[in-house]
């Protein structure tokens, strides 16, 4: 009986955890949340363009919008923010 050989190119990998953006996001929102950066890296363009043009127009006193969003991501477990904000896409707090 010949016995099978499981080569390292063939053999299937487990299924890899999704990725969680949370920590980036979370300290791109504080830092630079009148530019809508942390939107951009979550997928939401509509929403970075709108914090992007908030930010403009307010001279920059919009970005406490994402300040706000950059302490509500950070303060959620990893579990809540993958489902509220990637599985979700809940675009504003």
């Amino acid at each position: 009986m010949e016995e099978t050989k499981h080569e390292a190119w063939n053999t299937p990998y487990p299924k890899a955890q999704p990725e969680n953006k949370k920590i980036i996001a979370g300290i791109l929102a504080i830092l630079f949340g009148s530019l809508g950066i942390h939107k951009f890296v979550l997928g939401y363009t509509q929403e970075g363009i709108v914090q992007l043009v908030i930010g403009v127009v307010t001279c920059g006193i919009g970005g406490i919008i994402g300040f706000i969003e950059g302490i509500i991501y950070l303060t959620k477990t990893d579990e809540e923010f993958y489902q509220t904000y990637q599985v979700g896409k809940k675009g504003w707090f």
